[in-house]
């Protein structure tokens, strides 16, 4: 489970966040492009976009449950 603690500062504010745990799998960015990006420096995912409509809420949805290490959480702020 995401850690809240070990967030990626690149996270945009607000409920969805990358942790620490990321192995830079493209996973997340596969399932929700509008939402996640690579960090081009450090190899790891984050939030670029908090999710504001029903469409990408399903996608971040999908990109979470896919996350093979589960470094992605919706309970942030």
């Amino acid at each position: 489970m995401a850690d809240l603690k070990q967030k990626w500062k690149e996270n945009a504010e607000g409920k969805m966040f990358v942790d620490q745990s990321c192995i830079a799998c493209d996973a997340c960015i596969l399932s929700a492009p509008d939402n996640f990006a690579m960090h081009p420096e450090d190899g790891h995912a984050f939030v670029k976009k908090q999710p504001d409509n029903p469409a990408e809420e399903a996608a971040c949805q999908e990109a979470m449950s896919g996350c093979p290490v589960e470094a992605i959480g919706d309970f942030g702020s």
